[in-house]
């Protein structure tokens, strides 16, 4: 099967005091990205490039121990794959070219 292009937004924001907080983000069980969160009282557009053969992708946000935060990931969506959705678990689902 062929991969297709995949570009997943989701609205990301971490409460946190002290430290900022490094998080991840994985895809299925594999590390996607890890980044450090600096801003306070904000929130970010995250943006997830993914180039992948059709199927069915976990997708999960979490903070790195020992940082302690509060991690809420609201309105994901997929851009630029027809028929491609998320959802509410986070669930990305790839269709085969053919749909």
């Amino acid at each position: 099967m062929n991969r297709r292009a995949v570009i997943v937004r989701a609205d990301v924001d971490i409460r946190w005091k002290k430290q900022p907080p490094n998080y991840r983000i994985y895809v299925n069980d594999e590390l996607f990205s890890e980044r450090t969160w600096i801003w306070q009282e904000e929130y970010l557009e995250e943006m997830l490039p993914i180039y992948a053969p059709p199927g069915e992708y976990t997708l999960r946000w979490e903070i790195v121990p020992p940082f302690k935060g509060q991690i809420t990931v609201t309105n994901p969506r997929v851009e630029h794959c027809a028929g491609a959705y998320i959802t509410e678990q986070l669930q990305l689902r790839i269709p085969n070219e053919s749909i």
